[in-house]
């Protein structure tokens, strides 16, 4: 099971409090790419666990982090947007 780094609570973080068309506008390709592996699979396995009921490993993960549950749906909801997929 993967830890969370400074790096991807940060940008977890950018994710829950940025407009979507801002960070359109700023990704590259490296960014692109981290969010896509590393944060896209972070926030695929905290979506899992909140629909299915099935742990609460990346929910204590996260809370420890000082990301809120608001927080972690709002990551959800602009990853989905800058088209990654979350299901």
């Amino acid at each position: 099971m993967a830890e969370l780094s400074l790096e991807d609570i940060e940008f977890i973080k950018i994710l829950a409090n940025s407009d979507v068309s801002v960070l359109e506008e700023g990704m590259n390709n490296a960014t692109n790419n981290r969010l896509d592996s590393q944060i896209g699979m972070i926030l695929r396995a905290y979506y899992r666990e909140n629909t299915m009921k099935t742990s609460t490993e990346w929910t204590d993960k996260f809370k420890k982090a000082g990301i809120s549950e608001d927080d972690g749906k709002a990551a959800i909801a602009c990853a989905r947007r800058l088209g990654i997929d979350i299901s």
